[in-house]
């Protein structure tokens, strides 16, 4: 059986969960997440804990056992604690700032890019070369990082670009010229 599978979910105070056939919601401090998962796998609310159950020992349902368990177990962590990646902007005049709802980035284009904050995403902008993307979604948080990041990924001569705070940029060497004989 599923290790991950078979561990049940604890509800913190302040959590509400509703199952509703193959269908959960929960709904916290920092938001509500919905989302509907196969038919063939059974979660069960039991007190203060959820259950995912699988009907038989198929390959399918094994992998889709450990699968939904942790995907209901992401959406009670994002509705209590948040969802967050840091990004680092390396490069001289590179630089982010947020006005209103929007993450305005000057990157070494000939235009600013700019990106908008959604109700899912919240965007902080602690020092002009940080940004940090929170949010109750866990997939949500990790696509609109990447979509930042895509904008000016990071090079691999001078290390230029947008990267994630504990990614780690191989470094290639540049041109040696050529040789004297």
């Amino acid at each position: 059986m599923s290790r991950i599978g078979r561990k049940p979910i604890t509800v913190p105070a302040g959590v509400e969960v509703k199952i509703d056939g193959s269908t959960v919601t929960v709904k916290g401090p920092k938001g509500t997440l919905t989302q509907t998962f196969r038919p063939e796998i059974s979660i069960k609310l039991e007190g203060s804990e959820i259950v995912v159950t699988r009907p038989n020992d198929d390959k399918t349902m094994r992998s889709l056992h450990g699968l939904t368990r942790t995907l209901v177990a992401n959406m009670v962590h994002g509705v209590t604690e948040e969802f967050s990646k840091e990004l680092e902007i390396n490069g001289i005049g590179y630089r982010a700032a947020k006005q209103g709802k929007q993450l305005v980035m000057t990157l070494g284009f000939s235009h600013q890019v700019i990106m908008e904050e959604n109700e899912d995403i919240k965007i902080d902008v602690p020092a002009p070369n940080k940004i940090i993307i929170h949010g109750p979604d866990k997939q949500k948080v990790g696509q609109f990082a990447a979509e930042v990041r895509e904008k000016r990924p990071p090079e691999p001569y001078k290390g230029k670009g947008i990267k994630y705070v504990n990614e780690v940029i191989i470094r290639k060497e540049g041109k040696a010229g050529k040789g004297k004989k």
